[in-house]
């Protein structure tokens, strides 16, 4: 279903064409009152009860859970990408004679964790390029084979949105007993993605890219296996079973709390950002993350017939997410449009060769006029 324009529900003023949302979105208006509440409340921890401190997180898990097709005791609050990642690392065994696959210019998030464990295992980088008109996904399943340890990659690449079928690459993965980790920042809340068809061990992403959340909040979702002894990054009190009784809390236990709940970061409850979230997912849970994406496919498809028509290059329709595009421009092209865009007040991002597109609902196709208007200049 196509959703009418939502630039009402954002505190976005006429004059700016916000083209980013890969970057940051902006708030919406009940992500901002949600904020503002919060800080008011922390401003009298006095009236903060030992619920605020665990039942808010419990709603936000549910609501992640809901997105992905999986449970709540499934989702783990961290941090950051970065956080989620390294809690995956933590976990996942390799050997020297293995391999660990990734992307040409992949996210740094999705890269630097992986070259530390490489460093520490001896297991072998290998760097998926792409040939001539063959898919990323086309790509990564050619080099998948039995000494794949782990495949760690988006669901869409973050400089252009070329898309990675996840379900291919997680039978392959099956198929060769390897780990399957996820970075879906770039897609989850825009994208729709089935955690019961795609089977990664973990999957991590940032709340406030297309999740339109607070910066410092993000969600990690692991594999079932993964409860009894995974191992998490720090030993928070907020982890261990009964810690809701804060009489108690000097009678140490090892039990940890139920699930992914072992992997929260601690301070979790994060008393101003939680509530954000929470707002934010519940508007996204409205609208269905299925219509988000038919509705900014159409953007982005009107994005690629006036390029065409003025002959630049982009990934098609067919190869990439609905949600972001990317035009490729020369060096001195990316140089002279990051002055005058800016100016102009059309905010979008260059990554790489490429400028990213990256629309959501509050935008429309005199946004993208306007956008042209300075392209063909």
């Amino acid at each position: 279903m196509i959703l009418e324009n939502q630039k009402a529900l954002f505190n976005l003023p006429p004059e700016v064409t916000f083209l980013n949302c890969a970057n940051m979105s902006p708030l919406l208006k009940t992500v901002n009152i949600a904020g503002k509440e919060a800080i008011n409340k922390r401003d009298t921890p006095w009236e903060i009860k030992i619920d605020d401190w665990f039942n808010p997180a419990e709603e936000l898990r549910s609501l992640v859970a809901n997105l992905i097709n999986t449970m709540t005791s499934n989702i783990a609050l961290v941090p950051s990408a970065s956080y989620g990642l390294a809690v995956a690392a933590k976990n996942i065994r390799l050997t020297g004679k293995q391999e660990i696959i990734v992307l040409d210019q992949q996210y740094p998030s999705n890269i630097y964790i992986w070259l530390e464990l490489s460093s520490s295992t001896g297991a072998r980088i290998i760097t998926i390029n792409r040939q001539n008109d063959q898919t990323w996904t086309e790509a990564i399943l050619e080099k998948i084979n039995y000494a794949t340890g782990l495949i760690a990659i988006p669901n869409c690449h973050w400089t252009d949105g070329s898309f990675i079928d996840l379900e291919k690459v997680g039978v392959a993965a099956k198929t060769v007993n390897a780990k399957l980790v996820i970075d879906a920042s770039q897609s989850l809340g825009a994208y729709p993605l089935d955690i019961k068809k795609v089977k990664p061990d973990f999957l991590v992403s940032v709340g406030y890219k297309w999740l339109l959340g607070p910066y410092g909040t993000a969600y990690l979702y692991t594999d079932e296996k993964y409860f009894s002894d995974g191992v998490p990054i720090e030993y928070s009190w907020l982890n261990r079973a009964g810690s809701e009784d804060f009489t108690k809390l000097v009678n140490y236990t090892d039990q940890f709390k139920d699930g992914a709940r072992r992997f929260d970061a601690g301070g979790f409850p994060a008393f101003i950002n939680l509530p954000m979230a929470i707002a934010a997912l519940k508007q996204i849970t409205d609208w269905g993350v299925n219509n988000i994406q038919e509705t900014l496919s159409e953007l982005t498809a009107e994005i690629e017939t006036k390029a065409k028509a003025i002959g630049l290059e982009m990934p098609g329709s067919g190869s990439r997410v609905g949600h972001m595009i990317g035009i490729k421009f020369s060096e001195s092209q990316v140089a002279r449009l990051s002055k005058i865009l800016p100016a102009e007040k059309v905010i979008v991002s260059f990554r790489g060769a490429n400028m990213r597109i990256a629309p959501h609902l509050y935008n429309d196709s005199r946004d993208i006029k306007k956008l042209f208007k300075y392209l063909v200049s």
